[in-house]
């Protein structure tokens, strides 16, 4: 699984070197190439007419709605710099309109700025680049017809340079209310991913879910993903309140001390079906809020998020990867280990460090004494099922354990025990 970070709010493209350095030096191997870095929306929505002569107008932007061919050359900066940090780009996001864009005179130009950066992308080897669907102007009687005409177009270049042109998730504008817009369905983003394969004769589109996007929405995060299997190449990380639409780091949105973004249902769904595919980072207004003397500890965060994520995912493939197992702690983490593991990972025991449950039966599973795991072959792990995962893993390095010592988590298990056990 690839997790990529975005730039934005993080890299200035006219001085791309600290910015670069930020995402790189923390110890993120993939960025995101979000093409608005250099074609703002917001500029392309007012293309062609007449602004004020004090306004302020982006100068990138304006040269690639002049000339599109110009797009690979704005991004020379950025893509050194990744070069000279071996930050890889394996998908980028294209351009696109603010939602409550009317326009739809605009088509042709988007049109051309998305093969340019679809050249841009097979120049520099990045696989996925995510294309949102035509909306302005289009009426609702034409809008498959006009989408499938556009995506095939785009197709072309694709082919050429062996990109996979991903489809995102959309809500709409109405009258300033955000509601759910193109392929905000499971049902209808399969169909329209399904439709466009077959006219195009191979598998040249894929999906990209916006989980902000979905949370606005009040989409079931499980079901989505559940509903596009493996049709879902990318997932966009982003938290937000459930109402704006802001691009917040991961956990950032709460209330009344929960989450605001449905992240069980996201990590159990990604889970069930095997995700394997690119994750993107996505918090430039968490970015744009710290001040860059903060930057530093705001990417470490950043990293650990993203780490967690590909974690909490993967976690059945990473109790996959051990030929044997045991378990540390006898409580409710293991209680639920057993519940959603126990059968299909059978641990050989579990231990901990109360004396009175030594020698007895827990979830079916004998109580040790911590000493009894010096005794393991040495590719048996660990799995520490205990909160205080750094206490008890110093412990057992302490002891003079070399086994592999993994962390099992039950924040988002595929089910749960909802009573819990008294204090012992």
């Amino acid at each position: 699984m690839d997790i990529s970070c975005s730039p934005l709010a993080l890299v200035a493209p006219r001085f791309p070197k600290q910015g670069v350095s930020d995402i790189a030096d923390i110890g993120f191997q993939n960025m995101c190439l979000d093409i608005i870095l250099c074609c703002s929306p917001w500029e392309l929505r007012g293309y062609g007419k007449s602004v004020p002569a004090n306004a302020s107008q982006d100068p990138r932007t304006l040269h690639i709605m002049k000339d599109p061919t110009a797009l690979g050359d704005c991004f020379d900066g950025i893509l050194g710099q990744c070069r000279e940090k071996h930050l890889h780009i394996p998908i980028a996001r294209g351009a696109f309109l603010p939602r409550d864009t009317r326009r739809g005179d605009l088509s042709e130009l988007l049109a051309r700025i998305h093969e340019e950066s679809i050249r841009l992308c097979g120049k520099i080897g990045c696989r996925y680049l995510v294309i949102r669907p035509l909306f302005a102007g289009v009426p609702r009687e034409e809008i498959w017809s006009t989408n499938e005409a556009y995506y095939l177009r785009l197709a072309k270049a694709a082919r050429k340079n062996q990109v996979m042109i991903l489809l995102e998730n959309q809500c709409r504008d109405l009258d300033g209310h955000l509601i759910r817009g193109l392929c905000a369905e499971g049902w209808e983003a399969v169909e329209w991913v399904d439709r466009l394969n077959k006219a195009a004769g191979e598998e040249r589109f894929g999906f990209c879910m916006d989980v902000g996007v979905c949370s606005l929405c009040g989409i079931g995060m499980r079901e989505f993903v559940l509903t596009l299997r493996n049709r879902l190449k990318a997932v966009v990380l982003r938290d937000c309140d459930g109402n704006q639409e802001t691009s917040q780091l991961p956990f950032a949105c709460v209330g009344s001390g929960g989450h605001q973004t449905d992240w069980l249902n996201l990590i159990r769904g990604l889970r069930d079906t095997g995700f394997d595919g690119q994750l993107i980072l996505d918090f430039p207004d968490t970015a744009a809020a710290f001040s860059t003397l903060l930057r530093p500890q705001l990417m470490q965060l950043a990293k650990a998020t993203a780490d967690y994520f590909r974690w909490q995912i993967e976690i059945e493939s990473l109790l996959k990867k051990h030929p044997s197992r045991v378990l540390f702690g006898a409580g409710n983490m293991c209680r639920n280990y057993m519940k959603c593991y126990g059968e299909q990972y059978p641990p050989l025991f579990t231990c901990t460090n109360n004396p009175a449950s030594w020698g007895k039966e827990f979830c079916g599973l004998e109580v040790k004494p911590p000493e009894s795991l010096l005794e393991l072959p040495k590719d048996c792990a660990v799995f520490i099922c205990n909160i205080y995962y750094r206490e008890i893993e110093e412990q057992l390095r302490k002891m003079g354990i070399k086994n592999p010592v993994e962390y099992f988590n039950d924040e988002y298990m595929p089910t749960f025990y909802f009573d819990r056990l008294k204090e012992r």
